[in-house]
Parts: structure tokens; sequence; C-alpha cells
């Protein structure tokens, strides 16, 4: 009886096919991750949590408790004491993604990281990270219009910025249950952006654009850059309250770094801080990517519209940086313009190879920095701004 017993047991015995399909999707994932190294410091973690998650039996992760904690007629309504009290060692780690804590601590990083010099030194490029943005709205029109919900639409809308943490912040804000597609579409997409962003800028220019040549970018000197943080986490914060944390977090690590007198701080949160968010972030969000929530033809739906979302996002950069040479006596190369997406550095060394198959000795990279880093401060705004009129 005993044996009856352990076998039944078995996760094999308790396993529904829907299970087992996430299983396969896990290990292409872990596949992509590895082999074809596709954003892989998330990517892998990401996939391992749908891994764990979708083991029969394992109780690391219960749906159901979260379902409780967002419905105001349940006892446990926003309430993280059943969370500690019955949850797994997922549902403890997801308590951070939910409250917006990993996606901000990685802003730390993700600012430490960075260096603002290129947008400092050219202020038009804050312009074009900003026309990369429009990829956002119009997929969240678009979204609304097809039935989802506003929340629902604004959180796959934000693909769009080709910005993994603020996606996440976004959507664990607004619409929870989508959080698995849309991070793993937002990663997946980031990850694709040699892959899509070319063939719209060969599109969208001409070989005689892709092959102008732009001047040398102006030194930037350390009082700027230490101001500009300071700057820019009090203007955007005023008037946007609700981007405050992912500014405010962003431009601290960026302070740290330019400041020159917290080095160890500044170490710390681009490797230590960075990595262990990192790993915590990446196994709650794969943990909510169970059978019920991923298997349906809303996440393919999701799926589709963010990369349509990506698409436009990197389409709007090039066309802005059209319509500006229009009226520029010292024309801007428009395949500056796509790197607007705030896929850091990837999208500027994008810009740099396709502008470098036209002119081998054009060199782009840090001229789509700027856009490149604009785009990360757009995409933090364009969150703020669908949480202020959506949350």
């Amino acid at each position: 009886m005993n044996i009856l017993e352990f076998f039944q047991g078995m996760g094999f015995m308790q396993m529904s096919w829907q299970q087992a399909v996430m299983l396969l999707i896990s290990f292409f994932l872990l596949y992509l991750a590895i082999h074809k190294k596709y954003e892989p410091l998330l990517l892998l973690p990401i996939a391992f949590g749908m891994l764990l998650t979708n083991l029969p039996g394992s109780g690391m992760f219960h749906s159901e408790l979260w379902s409780a904690f967002l419905d105001p007629e349940s006892p446990a309504f926003h309430s993280y004491g059943a969370i500690l009290k019955e949850g797994g060692l997922l549902d403890v780690l997801y308590i951070g993604v939910k409250a917006g804590v990993y996606p901000c601590l990685i802003f730390i990083g993700v600012g430490a990281m960075t260096d603002f010099g290129p947008l400092i030194a050219n202020p038009k490029s804050l312009i074009l990270g900003a026309a990369a943005q429009i990829g956002i709205f119009v997929t969240f029109l678009c979204a609304n219009a097809m039935g989802f919900t506003p929340a629902e639409a604004g959180s796959i809308g934000i693909i769009g910025g080709a910005d993994g943490p603020t996606s996440i912040f976004l959507t664990s804000k607004l619409a929870p249950h989508l959080l698995g597609p849309i991070a793993i579409a937002a990663y997946s997409y980031m990850a694709l952006v040699p892959v899509i962003q070319p063939p719209i800028m060969r599109l969208l220019t001409t070989k005689k654009e892709r092959a102008i040549k732009m001047g040398q970018l102006r030194p930037v000197s350390k009082t700027e850059k230490i101001v500009f943080p300071i700057i820019i986490t009090a203007i955007v914060a005023l008037i946007l309250p609700d981007a405050a944390p992912l500014i405010g977090c962003l431009m601290l690590g960026n302070l740290m770094k330019e400041c020159g007198v917290v080095d160890r701080l500044s170490k710390t949160a681009q490797n230590e801080l960075m990595n262990i968010v990192v790993i915590f972030l990446g196994l709650s969000v794969g943990a909510t990517a169970t059978a019920g929530s991923f298997l349906n033809w809303q996440t393919l739906m999701i799926l589709a519209m963010g990369i349509v979302a990506f698409g436009l996002g990197s389409a709007g950069g090039v066309l802005l940086a059209k319509f500006m040479n229009l009226f520029l006596k010292e024309k801007i190369n428009p395949l500056i313009g796509s790197a607007g997406v705030s896929a850091v550095p990837m999208a500027a060394r994008v810009s740099q190879t396709v502008g470098q198959e036209e002119n081998p000795s054009n060199f782009l990279l840090m001229h789509a920095m700027g856009p490149n880093v604009a785009g990360v401060i757009g995409s933090a705004v364009a969150a703020g701004v669908l949480l202020t009129m959506l949350g």
C-alpha cells in the first residue's frame, strides 16, 4: 500500500497535458538562453522559474493565493501575511515583483552602468528617445480596441519600450495575470534586436541617409554628469510622480557612478546587487507562467502585438530623425533614431553596424548611445503616464 501511495504521489501521475506543454516551452527557452545566448542573464532564470512552477506537486507557487490577494472580496485581499504563511518559495520571491522592489533595484544597477554623456552632449537625442515610445501608445490603443481592458492594453503596449524591468514593473501594477507572457515577450524581443531592427531601418531610409557622417560629440564635464541625474529626477518626479520610483532609482545609480565618492556602492550596484536581484526577479516572473495563464489565445495576441509595438518604436525614432533633417544644417543619420528603444547598448550597436554597411568609415555608436539612454528614461516616463492614467 505504501508503494502504491508513493507511485500515486509522483509528479508523473499528477501531470496534465498543459503542464507537459509548459515544461517543453521552458526547455525551449533554456535552449535559447544557453545555446543561442538570447538575453541569458534573465531568460535563463525566467525559463527555470517556469520549469519549477509547472512541476506537479512541487508547491513552489500558488496562483490561487495571488488570486485571493487581488480579490477585493477575499479576506486575504492585499495581505502578504497569507502569502508568507501558506506560500512556497516562489510565492515569497514574487512579493518583490508585486511590490515593485526588484525592477527598481535593477534600475539602480542600470543607472550605475549607464553613461549619459552622449545624451548631455547632444540634447536632440532626448527627442529621438521620446519618439521611439510611440510604439507603446499606438499598441495600447490597438490592444484596447481588440478587447483587452485598458490596464491590460497598457501592459502590452509597454513591451514596445524594449525595457524588461519597466515592463515587469508596470504589468505587476496593472495586469499581474499577464506578467509571464509579457515578461517573456519583452526579453525575447530585446534579444532579437539585431534581427528585428535592421530590415525596418533599411526600409525607412535611403543609402544616402544611411551613409551620413556625424561630427564628433563635444566633451561633457564631470559637473554636467553629476547635475544631470539630480535635475532629471526632480523634473520628472514633480511632473509625473508615478514615474519617480523607476527614474529615481535609475538616476541614483548614475549619480553614484558619476560623483566619484562612492565607488564601492557603484560597483556593488553594478555587480553583486544586480546579479542577486536578477536571479530573484527571473525566477519569480517565470513562476507566473503557469499553464492556465499562458496556454491561451490571449498569450499569442500579446506576443504578436509586442513585436508590433517594438517595430513601431524603432520606426518612430527613424522617421522623426528624417523629419528633423528637414530643418537641420548638420544632418542626423536617421539610423540612430532606431536606438531610441531602450535595449542598451544593443540597439546602439545595431545602428553602428547598419551604418557601416553603407560607409565603413562611419562611426555612429556614441551618437546612437544618446537616443539609446534617452529611451531608458522615455520608457520609464511612459510607464508613469500609463500608471497615472490606468492605475
